[in-house]
């Protein structure tokens, strides 16, 4: 076990869970990923793996089959898990947002229907909000619901789901004004819907099309896609609570998880590239010795150990205060900038100490350098997260004059 990002205060059943993903990492993940992350191949054998260890049940409730884990396990899970290669991480983060959403804010029926098959990884979630021509503002949603009957109708275009392909269901953020008078704020007119679909790729089902993968430049394995609702229709008993107009805050609650996780994911690339240069530092030769015995290089790893450390520390915190039932959108939005933007200064500083090996396909920081982007912009980009800290800060220390 690493000396970096030890958490204290962990159960031995918290401990035997984390020991037990680690070893997975390990042997399954780690001697694999470049190899499959440079064939953006889906990881089909170590998703089944995570199914086997009931990792998709971790965050749902014992009565619906799962672990009832607390979200601080789940997070220190994510961080093991993309220590070894951050797209596995992405598979389950969206999976356990729309997990924690339907536990949250569902209703029984749909408790009942979804988690259990959830749990056991039958059923594989994603969820979208973004739009082509939108990202953070959420605000600016256009895709529409209009009821009909006992039904809705879907029409829109949504970007950027993580899971689009490979999932089984989705939950939608749109536009619902049924019912809500002229002027209604945006954000409360906006309903998530449960949408069930076929996985896979073109027309899922009448209505849904999921075009393709969108080739990126790094995070590459796991699936991201369009999806597009054409005359979509879903009954209305998959309204995400049952009740209208509840989407926006139904999502943010989701999204203070997401920011959660990637922040572990940040925490866990960052650590392995501090593993990869620390490594690399004690094989490399320069005049005669070592370059980890270099003040220079030992000035580096210096400052990347220390960012590993606090970016753990705050990520913990996160978790921790969303699991006794507080607002943790301040905290959640410090963890997720710091340990995204600590991310890619260590990778960029284990890149530099492999030198000209860095920029070689053979070797794995290669691959973190790339992946390491992504975090700066998922789940709110950098300069989101600040507004979300400067707004939350003004109203802690509001000035009485």
């Amino acid at each position: 076990m690493s000396r970096l990002a030890q958490t204290h205060g962990l159960t031995d059943v918290q401990r035997e869970i984390l020991s037990t993903v680690r070893d997975f990492v390990d042997k399954e993940i780690i001697p694999v990923a470049t190899e499959l992350e440079h064939r953006d191949e889906y990881p089909q054998d170590i998703v089944d793996g995570l199914k086997e260890l009931g990792l998709f049940g971790l965050m749902i409730p014992e009565e619906y089959g799962g672990l009832g884990e607390s979200l601080l396990t789940y997070a220190l899970c994510v961080e093991e898990i993309a220590r070894g290669w951050m797209s596995v991480s992405g598979i389950i983060n969206t999976h356990f947002i729309v997990a924690y959403m339907l536990k949250q804010h569902g209703t029984r029926e749909q408790k009942d229907y979804f988690l259990p098959r959830m749990a056991a990884g039958d059923i594989r979630g994603a969820f979208s909000m973004s739009e082509p021509a939108l990202g953070s503002d959420v605000s600016a949603i256009s895709s529409k619901a209009v009821k009909d009957g006992d039904e809705y109708v879907l029409n829109g275009q949504k970007m950027w789901l993580t899971n689009g392909g490979t999932s089984s269901l989705v939950a939608v953020l749109v536009k619902s004004d049924e019912g809500h008078p002229d002027g209604t704020a945006p954000h409360k007119s906006m309903t998530t819907f449960l949408v069930e679909k076929e996985p896979g790729f073109g027309e899922v089902r009448p209505g849904l099309t999921i075009p393709g993968k969108i080739d990126k430049m790094g995070y590459k394995g796991v699936d991201t896609t369009e999806l597009i609702m054409d005359g979509l229709r879903v009954p209305a008993d998959r309204v995400l609570g049952g009740v209208t107009g509840r989407g926006f805050y139904q999502m943010m609650d989701g999204v203070e998880v997401g920011r959660v996780n990637v922040a572990a994911r940040g925490c866990g690339v960052a650590q392995r590239a501090f593993e990869l240069g620390v490594r690399y530092a004690q094989q490399r030769h320069t005049f005669g010795k070592q370059i980890a015995q270099h003040q220079a290089i030992q000035f580096k790893l210096a400052e990347m150990a220390t960012k590993v450390e606090a970016a753990h520390a705050m990520m913990v915190n996160a978790a921790r205060k969303k699991d006794s039932g507080e607002r943790n959108d301040l905290e959640a939005g410090m963890a997720k900038y710091l340990a995204s933007e600590y991310c890619k200064e260590v990778v960029e500083d284990a890149f530099r100490i492999h030198g000209g090996y860095g920029f070689s396909k053979e070797y794995e920081i290669e691959r973190l350098y790339r992946e390491a982007p992504m975090l700066l912009i998922g789940e709110g980009t950098a300069e989101i997260q600040k507004m979300i800290i400067g707004r939350r800060l003004l109203e802690e220390y509001r000035f009485q004059g």
